[in-house]
């Protein structure tokens, strides 16, 4: 198993629409692609006017993961309105790790 990490920061003021369009875009696409194993959002609000944002998703493989991002998976997969919502500096890149076990809270 693979997790794909990507972060990036909103002003806090636009962190519940950004999620709501967070939902609609990438965590949609990745329920669609085939390989996706689940994904989850997770929001901090750093206190400065911004909310960092992360999504964490799970994958089959790094082949799964390529039928998301693309043949150059490292690369940050970024939509139009992306550029409404982002502050500060934008990531270009995403940290891939190797998932050797989970625990599922049964």
């Amino acid at each position: 198993m693979i997790a794909r990490r990507w972060r990036g920061w909103v002003a806090t003021d636009r962190a519940e629409a950004y999620v709501d369009y967070l939902d609609a875009t990438g965590l949609s696409e990745y329920k669609e692609t085939p390989g996706n194993l689940g994904a989850y959002c997770l929001m901090r609000d750093l206190g400065d006017g911004r909310t960092e944002v992360q999504t964490l998703s799970f994958w089959e493989s790094m082949d799964a993961v390529k039928r998301f991002a693309g043949d150059d998976p490292e690369r940050a997969v970024y939509y139009p309105e992306d550029d409404d919502y982002l502050v500060g500096e934008r990531e270009t890149t995403v940290l891939h790790f190797r998932v050797p076990w989970a625990h599922r809270g049964d």
